[in-house]
């Protein structure tokens, strides 16, 4: 009788770990890792030889590496896109301010059973709740409550630096490295979660000027109060891309560890171009950093994604992803409904992640406003060709550096040049009134 009840005993535990199993399947853990100030040409898998970057390189080899993803030129502007699924001609409104009354991807995760986390750089409003408020529910954020050079006159996001959890300034070990404080938080939170579902967003405070010594070289000082200058000394960044790479191999190692990572999607991209100071090499011709400008420089970044058993292994995507695109694919994969009252603009990739056709788009499109600035810049493209508002068109295809607008037409070009009008008219009077009006409202 006893063996009888232990056998029943036995297959009900069973029973429940398989659907404990099954459930957990359904909803994959998602980690979105957005390394700052990081163009298109620092990673060696796309062709880059200027720097060490072994662990992306091996999850471009098991994954699917994009070809054509695309950023806002600044670093706002791109947190604010990548986070609502909506052009920032809709609901921007100035440098370091996202405003309380958007919709993120964390909130409808959230909403859907996802614990939820943040970590790295936040630069979206100074209120204690604001990750919260946005849908997170923790958070280890550099220049939250306390800006970057405000409390010592010197930066404070690498040695020794000032980070909020949860809204509270925290004293941290002497010696302590901004990345490390971040990544270890990521890893105590996706052990301490591992029963459920997680969206780990990691907005990475590398590569950012300034440049400085990493914990990995001679040259670092634990007892730094942080750099002087507001740039750095560049011939440090090279290390801080390989200690970039290190931070992301230090997720995916934890997520082995805890037998996670087969049922998680990891992507990874750059939040804009690389700095200007910088000239790093792709496929032999030399690239100098566009941040800020609406070059290929400025706004084409990395775009890494790795799912195993479910992303395509060692493909190479050539369609269009542009910023506005990552809620809608972050929510396709965890099967979450977007409301249809948030009219975003993005479109999901996950088909392409999986090797599927899906529905590549024919065009992006940028709106962008300068920080500190009163003009924007407008822009729709495809692989190839480019027109600005103001009527300027390239070929980027032939001249990336967008050194002479076209002005003797191919029927293709022609062609391109009718598509892209129309994209850019359906944002003629995209920008609403309410955006000038609060301007400076948080």
């Amino acid at each position: 009788m006893r063996a009888i009840v232990a056998l029943g005993i036995a297959v009900i535990s069973t029973s429940c770990l398989r659907a404990e199993g099954s459930a957990r399947a359904s909803k994959p853990n998602i980690v979105l890792i957005m390394a700052d100030d990081l163009g298109y040409e620092c990673i060696g898998a796309n062709g880059g030889s200027s720097y060490r970057t072994p662990v992306l390189d091996r999850l471009a080899r098991t994954g699917v590496r994009f070809e054509h993803c695309y950023s806002q030129p600044l670093c706002t502007p791109s947190r604010v896109q990548i986070m609502t699924g909506i052009y920032n001609v809709r609901n921007y409104l100035e440098f370091g301010v996202l405003s309380r009354s958007v919709t993120t991807f964390a909130h409808l995760l959230k909403k859907s059973d996802y614990t939820t986390c943040i970590a790295g750089k936040w630069q979206l409003g100074g209120q204690p709740d604001a990750a919260q408020h946005f849908g997170f529910d923790q958070a280890c954020l550099w220049q939250h409550t306390i800006k970057d050079n405000k409390t010592s006159g010197r930066d404070n996001r690498y040695a020794n630096p000032a980070i909020d959890i949860n809204g509270k300034t925290v004293a941290l070990p002497k010696g302590s490295f901004g990345p490390d404080v971040c990544s270890d938080f990521i890893c105590d939170f996706m052990e301490k979660h591992k029963g459920k579902p997680f969206l780990v967003y990691y907005p990475m405070i590398l590569t950012h000027c300034p440049f400085v010594p990493t914990p990995d070289i001679r040259d670092w000082n634990p007892e730094s109060r942080g750099s002087k200058s507001y740039k750095g000394d560049a011939k440090y960044f090279g290390d801080m891309v390989a200690y970039m790479d290190k931070m992301v191999g230090k997720i995916t190692d934890k997520l082995d560890a805890l037998g996670l990572r087969e049922n998680t999607l990891i992507l990874f991209t750059g939040d804009n171009g690389t700095d200007y100071p910088i000239v790093s090499e792709l496929n032999g011709r030399q690239v100098a950093g566009g941040k800020g400008s609406m070059t290929d420089a400025g706004t084409r970044v990395p775009l890494i994604a790795n799912w195993p058993g479910v992303a395509s292994e060692g493909k190479v995507c050539s369609d269009l992803v542009d910023f506005s695109d990552f809620l809608p694919t972050l929510c396709e994969s965890a099967d979450v409904s977007i409301p249809s009252n948030l009219n975003i603009d993005g479109r999901s990739f996950l088909p392409q992640i999986k090797g599927q056709k899906g529905e590549p788009r024919e065009w992006i499109y940028s709106w962008y406003l300068p920080r500190g600035g009163s003009t924007s810049s407008e822009w729709a493209r495809n692989q190839r060709y480019k027109l600005y508002r103001t009527g300027e068109f390239y070929d980027v295809g032939k001249d990336v550096l967008e050194s002479e607008p076209l002005t003797d037409y191919s029927p293709e070009a022609q062609q391109a040049r009718v598509m892209l009008q129309a994209a850019l008219d359906q944002y003629k009077d995209a920008r609403p009134l309410r955006n000038a009006a609060t301007k400076g409202k948080k």
